[in-house]
């Protein structure tokens, strides 16, 4: 594609001001894409984020505050994105929960509780569902869209302490699919991208970081991590109506290979 081949077009993407929704954030820009996020709790990184894209892309960037384990505040979110932006093309579910409100759901099996299991559930699951939901009332008035639901390979291959997050990826494809599969009507597309694990904040985080970085170059045929670059092309592919027009209802396994060997 070329370097303006989105101009005109609006993403809408939670989670934009860390890792893998930085990296989106910036790449739609460059390619003309007007950019709105969401973020947790730290307006002065997203303000300093929006200036920095309008200024090198000229294009429009707004952040919202959302607080992803109470889903139904998007509808108040998208009033406000309603506000700024008169479109929207895209849809990105990609925001995550980490800190406290996992205790209890990212562990091993045996000390998996019921409350961190279900706060992984609704930023993962339910606020897909909702995201989505707004996102396809206001596609489905420009003709159509593209919605894509990060994942990860950690539903695919064991990964220590990773089973709640693991298994609500798993679920989180599923809805993919059912999503697909009635709004496809709609002229909407909905996907995932599944990552391997990538070398973000939010992996340094976990307390095995470096077993797991060493586990995952031994593995990858590439003999590197993933970077959060790594995943911009699959769903910048995605959001291609050209190249991507039939495809709907699939998991984009994005992970240098280290899911097979």
């Amino acid at each position: 594609m070329s370097e303006k081949t989105m101009s005109g077009k609006t993403l809408f993407i939670s989670g934009g001001t860390r890792g893998i929704g930085k990296a989106m954030v910036y790449a739609f820009a460059k390619k003309g894409c007007d950019v709105a996020f969401t973020y947790a709790s730290n307006a002065d990184i997203a303000n300093e984020i929006i200036e920095d894209i309008q200024s090198k892309y000229g294009v429009k960037s707004r952040a919202y505050r959302l607080d992803i384990l109470e889903p139904l505040t998007y509808k108040d979110v998208y009033k406000e994105f309603d506000e700024d932006f008169d479109r929207l093309d895209f849809f990105i579910s990609n925001a995550i929960i980490s800190g406290r409100s996992v205790v209890g759901g990212f562990a091993p099996f045996m000390r998996l509780k019921p409350k961190g299991l279900t706060n992984i559930y609704t930023a993962t699951v339910s606020a897909f569902v909702v995201g989505a939901q707004e996102a396809a009332k206001r596609m489905q008035k420009t003709g159509g869209g593209s919605i894509i639901s990060m994942s990860s390979t950690g539903n695919l291959v064991y990964t220590p302490n990773y089973s709640g997050h693991g298994t609500n990826k798993a679920a989180v494809e599923t809805m993919v699919k059912y999503a697909a599969a009635e709004l496809g009507e709609k002229g909407i597309r909905v996907n995932a991208v599944s990552g391997g694990p990538i070398d973000t904040d939010a992996l340094k985080a976990f307390p095995n970081y470096e077993e797991v970085k060493a586990e995952v170059v031994k593995r990858s045929p590439l003999s590197r991590m993933g970077d959060a670059t790594d995943l911009t092309g699959a769903c910048l592919f995605l959001c291609d109506s050209d190249a991507s027009s039939w495809l709907t209802g699939q998991i984009i396994v994005v992970d240098g290979g280290t899911s097979f060997k």
